[in-house]
């Protein structure tokens, strides 16, 4: 209870103050809008830029970390896919986008903050070497699935083309590529810019909450039921479960497995329903998907803290 209450309680009471203020119409839809583009198009860069730049590359990119978080991810999209398709008996296209739904947790606003309350700042650095890979990852393996399913033409060097183009325009891909850059050349960054950045960094975290808050309040709990419990199923359980079985297979050090499984037990993210209507496949049961699982996570975050060492 003192963990619900400590670490999880405080994520979603600012979550809950965007939700309330949207719906109560304290809070403009424009406002919200603005808000998660000041977050997710500069704060957010600028968070994952100034931890990537200064992430000890050698000791946190651990291999079994990564294949740790992402197998566990990628079976949670196939579990998607083919659930969709052939319990559900979704189309092809609309199977995809709710696989993507199981396969992108939300690693940065729920992840990082739900990781810091309950282990400190020092914890976060596993969650930053898995973030650096989590967009190109995800949207290299949602883009390429779903270009094949709609054979729109585009085959060898036209589909990666068109794969790299829709994930080199996401500012956050931006932010970590420039993070990276800047780690491995040594680039030293003038004093005044890395203050500027702090500044901007401490913003980004509360910020995005609120507004996260905001955009589920536009939402509905609307489309299949039992779709979108499966979904959830999936992205809460399984995806932490396999996680958590490989990394303690592998004898991942302690405070990577807990960076780990927590990552992999967080709700879908916002860019579940944006992918979802990029395609115009499945929307409904994406904006579902993330406002219930956002919900249920409240507990069975707890219940995964309550497991880990």
């Amino acid at each position: 209870m003192q963990a619900l209450l400590d670490v999880i309680l405080p994520v979603f009471v600012v979550i809950g103050f965007g939700y309330l203020a949207v719906v109560r119409g304290w809070f403009s839809d424009a406002g919200v809008d603005g808000l998660m583009k000041f977050t997710q198009n500069f704060a957010i860069p600028c968070l994952l830029f100034t931890a990537i730049a200064r992430l000890d590359l050698g000791q946190h990119f651990d291999w079994r970390l990564l294949i740790s978080f992402y197998t566990g991810a990628l079976a949670g999209f196939l579990l998607g896919l083919f659930g969709a398709r052939l319990i559900f008996g979704r189309e092809w296209e609309e199977s995809v986008a709710i696989g993507f739904c199981c396969l992108f947790s939300n690693s940065v606003l729920l992840g990082l903050p739900i990781t810091e309350r309950a282990y400190g700042m020092d914890a976060l650095q596993a969650n930053y070497a898995i973030i650096a890979v989590h967009s190109p990852f995800c949207y290299g393996v949602g883009i390429s699935v779903m270009e094949i399913v709609r054979a729109r033409g585009h085959t060898g060097p036209a589909l990666v083309s068109k794969v790299l183009r829709a994930m080199f325009s996401n500012a956050l891909i931006l932010g970590i590529a420039a993070g990276f850059v800047v780690n491995l050349t040594g680039l030293p960054l003038p004093g005044p810019l890395d203050d500027g950045l702090d500044l901007m960094v401490r913003a980004a975290l509360p910020a995005a909450l609120f507004g996260l808050g905001g955009v589920l309040g536009r939402y509905r709990p609307e489309g299949d039921l039992r779709l979108v419990l499966y979904v959830c199923a999936v992205g809460l359980l399984m995806h932490p479960l396999i996680t958590r079985g490989l990394g303690a297979a592998q004898s991942l050090p302690t405070d990577a497995l807990r960076s780990a499984t927590l990552t992999a037990a967080m709700a879908p993210g916002i860019n579940a329903y944006i992918f979802a209507n990029m395609y115009g496949c499945a929307r409904r049961v994406a904006a579902s998907a993330v406002l219930i699982a956002t919900g249920l996570s409240i507990l069975t975050v707890w219940m995964w803290l309550g497991s880990l060492p």
